[in-house]
């Protein structure tokens, strides 16, 4: 029986048949950990100032060593953008389309990002599609390795459930640029925006889901399993989308906004 059916059968994700926790000490582990949270509030950090900022924590690691770990984490800092994925210069850069563009109803843009996930004994990374407006999460995936493959499930599931947007905005990554994910978008007729290079603040929406996501869940827990953690970020963006109120949608939840202003693209 294929992977893909027994797993289905099991109600579990590829990524948790897959998972194996990864090869680091408990002290590396807890410095990666330290790495994100630094990169998440500094995200214009490089591996220099990281040293710095790690020393005050009484982490006394050199350079060398935080650059392999933001490497293995995905955010290894080209430009002053928290990048978890790295431009394909072989893949096709689009312009960034929302400098200029008021957004003013759900469904008229989505946007998309992936960012590291500290474990007790590893790490997996999230991939999240939100809608722009209502700050609702559309849909979301975890997986252990920065392949396209989860990228496009979660692209899926988004537009089997809510329809498309007329524009879809994502950083550089190769995943995003890659020719099957944009191909996706184009077969929907979604126009697509690519955050300008070094404009961390052209996909701020979702860097403000992950500084939520880590500060309210994820940095208050050590997940056993990809399982657990599939089970309690699930649980996290339930509340996120049904119940967690922001200040800036007038004290209104993600879901109440985008029912009440969604358009559906023509």
């Amino acid at each position: 029986m294929a992977l893909k059916r027994q797993c289905e059968l099991l109600e579990i994700s590829r990524a948790s048949a897959y998972y194996k926790p990864k090869g680091e000490s408990q002290e590396t582990l807890d410095i990666m950990k330290a790495i994100d949270e630094i990169n998440l509030n500094y995200p214009f950090m490089g591996s220099r100032r990281i040293v710095d900022e790690l020393a005050k924590l009484n982490y006394q690691v050199n350079r060398k060593k935080v650059t392999r770990l933001m490497r293995l984490m995905g955010i290894l800092v080209l430009y002053p953008k928290p990048k978890t994925t790295v431009p394909d210069k072989a893949h096709r850069i689009y312009p960034y389309l929302l400098r200029d563009t008021e957004v003013t109803y759900a469904n008229q843009v989505w946007a998309t990002d992936i960012s590291y996930i500290p474990m007790a004994k590893g790490f997996v990374y999230v991939v999240a599609i939100i809608d722009w407006f209502s700050r609702k999460v559309l849909s979301w995936k975890l997986s252990n390795t920065l392949d396209t493959h989860f990228c496009l499930e979660a692209l899926d599931e988004a537009l089997q459930r809510y329809g498309k947007p007329q524009i879809f905005n994502s950083d550089q990554g190769c995943q995003f640029t890659s020719d099957v994910f944009t191909g996706k978008l184009k077969e929907n007729d979604i126009k697509i925006s690519m955050d300008g290079k070094g404009r961390w603040v052209d996909n701020v929406m979702i860097e403000r889901l992950w500084r939520s996501l880590k500060y309210e869940e994820v940095y208050l827990k050590a997940y056993d399993s990809i399982r657990e953690a599939e089970r309690e970020i699930g649980n996290y963006f339930v509340f996120y989308n049904e119940e967690r109120i922001h200040q800036s949608l007038e004290k209104q939840t993600p879901d109440e906004v985008y029912h009440a202003t969604q358009k559906f693209a023509a």
